[in-house]
């Protein structure tokens, strides 16, 4: 009797677009090289758009930083101006007006830390919490904190002034630093993130062996969580660096303002009458601004590529 290819171990030959390579009994279809090589002109048409539209505004403020106040205005836009003066607007804008670029420089510091530091860490185990234990009311709150995600900052500013008001904390940095730390999109961000990220084999086995919940969620939970802790840091961190609206309607001493809220005055000097014009350090201190989150996303980022990875490989 003829043997079949079942019988004699040797996979049955199938109709297929390419050669077939049997290594270990399986069948692999081999890709054609010519394929590889192709490249969609329309999807990379659509890509050179979104680079030039993200980087142009980034080349624009680099140039226009490198110019005087009359080279703002005698030049083309988009090109440098024969005197190269970025060093000397850098010096010129931390000591003008006394120095209050740094005092601002150092309050925006100040509510980021604190602020958007403070965030983190509640999100965090906020989040962890939400996502490893069951108690009542917990649709109640996630509801709740689902309603706050689709509540848009700017409709609380004004009932926060009022309450801040009526306590006596309006024009000081806590008027800043407590709304900053309530981040209903970074809890909702972990909660969902530590409800799959973090097995509950693995804190049932560290309790069997003794550990408490704390200890628990230092030891395991907090190593599996850190690219969801990176995100949630990012999002606090440009969120707050760049919040303007509510200092402009907390604060009234520049002492206290943050970068944004001090350069939009030296922008407005301008229109004052009397007002010193000063738009090339305004141009110069947007640049400076854009600097510590641009070095922020390039340190953390590889906090994404390791949490990514980290479970493609089983031991």
């Amino acid at each position: 009797m003829t043997a079949t290819p079942a019988t004699t171990g040797k996979p049955r030959a199938r109709a297929s677009s390419g050669p077939l390579v049997i290594r270990r009994g399986r069948r692999r279809p081999v890709r054609d090289p010519g394929r590889r090589g192709r490249r969609s002109a329309t999807l990379t048409a659509l890509t050179a758009i979104m680079l030039v539209y993200a980087l142009l505004p980034l080349a624009w403020l680099l140039i226009n930083a490198s110019k005087t106040q009359e080279g703002l205005f005698g030049s083309f836009g988009l090109w440098f101006h024969s005197d190269f003066a970025l060093f000397r607007n850098i010096a010129d804008t931390f000591t003008y007006n006394d120095g209050i670029f740094t005092r601002w420089l150092l309050n925006t510091l100040l509510y980021v830390v604190a602020g958007a530091g403070g965030a983190t860490l509640l999100a965090t185990v906020g989040g962890y919490g939400l996502a490893k234990f069951d108690f009542p009311g917990k649709r109640a709150v996630f509801a709740v904190v689902i309603g706050a995600v689709a509540v848009p900052g700017t409709a609380l500013a004004v009932p926060t002034f009022l309450m801040f008001s009526g306590m006596g904390l309006t024009n000081t940095p806590w008027a800043i630093i407590i709304p900053s730390l309530v981040s209903p999109f970074g809890l909702y961000l972990m909660w969902t993130y530590a409800a799959d990220a973090v097995p509950d084999e693995l804190l049932e086995s560290a309790r069997v062996d003794g550990a408490r919940e704390f200890q628990a969620f230092l030891r395991i939970g907090l190593p599996l969580l850190a690219p969801g802790i990176v995100t949630v840091l990012l999002f606090t961190v440009v969120a707050t660096w760049n919040n303007y609206f509510l200092p402009l309607i907390m604060l009234k001493d520049p002492g206290w303002y943050p970068l944004t809220l001090g350069l939009k005055e030296w922008n407005a000097q301008a229109s004052t009458i009397g007002g010193e014009t000063v738009f090339n350090l305004v141009i110069t201190g947007s640049l400076l601004t854009i600097v510590p989150l641009i070095a922020a996303f390039l340190l953390l980022q590889r906090y994404w590529q390791s949490g990514l990875a980290a479970g493609s490989v089983k031991g």
